[in-house]
């Protein structure tokens, strides 16, 4: 994966910064002024406006109120936010930002729409080679897409998770105490629906396929999306989305209820 001062040179960082510094210089402000106005050195301002370093979360929303751009530069950092994402996994959170429903199936891990920012940096770490300064990068992106929970208009989110996912003590009990308790509240939204497939179920229609991820898009068609060891493959065909919708469909029928599933994520929470 590249490094994060790479990803600070690309075409959309350079836009990005290109904007700054056109609407700083329009409202007749060095780069200290602004920066001061923002909270920021005027070299953290520099480093933006000359790519080399990526600008933040918390950089945009106060650049954003100290120049009041009127949503200019929160615009502008649209596609800067998706390169915070693996090249792979780009073109599905384009498509996941604007959904009318996720609906995934996760054998190996917690979904990354429910993690937590310690789960997910935990998981993260465990990636060889080491991502090394990306995994914060990569944390607050993940967060991020936490968004598609609260958005309107609303987005129906299913999600179904081998037991033994929830088993599997990433990062340590404290970790997974707190990751359990967000499970928890997020099954209570009437937006998500969560379920687990428990591990004595021996046989079921998700054993031999994987990951599966399946969207319903703003234009109401449904694609699939699947991943593994950095590639991944966005389906559009109907006929092979259809099989998969039916595959996922089996698949949640064979899960535990949505209910029963929230009373062992609490009960695995009861045996840390």
């Amino acid at each position: 994966m590249p490094q994060s001062g790479k990803k600070s040179s690309s075409p959309a960082a350079q836009y990005f910064g290109e904007v700054l510094r056109m609407l700083r210089t329009a409202a007749g402000l060095s780069q200290s002024e602004l920066g001061e106005r923002m909270s920021y050195s005027g070299a953290a301002v520099s480093a933006v406006e000359t790519f080399t370093k990526p600008a933040t979360d918390e950089f945009i929303k106060a650049a954003e109120k100290a120049l009041e751009a009127g949503g200019i530069i929160s615009a502008a950092s649209k596609y800067l936010r998706l390169e915070r994402y693996p090249a792979h996994f780009q073109g599905f959170v384009r498509v996941e930002q604007e959904a009318l429903s996720v609906s995934s199936y996760c054998p190996q891990l917690i979904d990354g729409l429910l993690q937590t920012p310690d789960y997910a940096r935990a998981v993260l770490n465990c990636a060889f080679p080491p991502l090394e300064d990306d995994v914060e990068v990569l944390v607050s992106a993940r967060m991020e897409r936490k968004a598609l929970l609260d958005r309107k208009p609303t987005c129906v989110v299913n999600v179904i998770l081998e037991e033994v996912a929830l088993r599997r003590h990433i990062g340590g009990p404290e970790v997974m105490r707190a990751q359990y308790e967000f499970l928890v509240a997020s099954a209570a939204r009437p937006n998500v629906v969560l379920q687990v497939m428990p591990t004595e179920r021996a046989e079921h229609a998700g054993l031999q396929g994987g990951p599966l991820t399946l969207v319903e898009t703003a234009e109401e068609t449904m694609l699939a999306y699947m991943e593994g060891n950095g590639h991944s493959v966005l389906v559009s065909d109907p006929r092979e989305v259809g099989l998969l919708a039916r595959r996922y469909a089996m698949i949640r029928s064979q899960a535990l209820s949505p209910e029963e599933s929230v009373a062992l994520i609490e009960q695995l929470a009861g045996e840390l």
